[in-house]
């Protein structure tokens, strides 16, 4: 459900209402009592993520995060990796 923001047109009292997308927009000012609210158009929220899931910090100085190796085709760390050798022109000499 959303969070609405709201403006009294009469006392210029400001308010936030989470209320359901279903729900009529509000329309008595809850500090002065008079029909003049007007709800705001709002930027939105940024996102949430609960749960489980991928985050900035699971690599941070400790390598790949708990439960296995890291996903993802990364270099490697390690000075192991070998050069690969050129492919041979089609048709041509070496």
């Amino acid at each position: 459900m959303p969070t609405y923001e709201y403006a009294c047109q009469k006392c210029a009292h400001t308010f936030e209402q989470f209320q359901s997308m279903r729900d009529d927009p509000l329309v008595r000012c809850p500090s002065c009592g008079k029909k003049s609210l007007k709800r705001l158009l709002g930027g939105g929220s940024g996102l949430i993520f609960k749960g489980s899931g991928f985050y900035i910090t699971d690599y941070r100085k400790g390598g790949a995060p708990k439960g296995g190796e890291g996903k993802g085709g990364g270099e490697s760390k390690g000075g192991d990796a070998k050069p690969s050798t050129p492919a041979k022109p089609a048709g041509g000499k070496p």
